[in-house]
């Protein structure tokens, strides 16, 4: 299983969206300053995910999302 998060930082804001096919691992690194982008907005929470079978399928949605086009807004929206 692969997912599509959506992190918040809570001192500034800012959103990451990233993939992964493990979602509790990766926050860990994110707030443990073990990605580079984030590590200067710690800390994060994870507000939004999407699980995909297939790899290739959770990077054309984080691609879509990454855009500022519909999916951008309508995710959003979502929040």
């Amino acid at each position: 299983m692969y997912y599509v998060y959506l992190l918040r930082s809570r001192n500034k804001n800012t959103f990451y969206i990233g993939y992964t096919n493990n979602v509790e691992r990766r926050i860990r690194e994110h707030n443990g300053g073990l990605v580079g982008y984030t590590k200067k907005y710690l800390p994060w929470d994870l507000v939004y995910y999407e699980s995909f079978l297939a790899l290739e399928d959770a990077k054309t949605r984080e691609k879509s999302l990454k855009s500022f086009g519909n999916a951008n807004r309508q995710l959003k929206m979502r929040i």
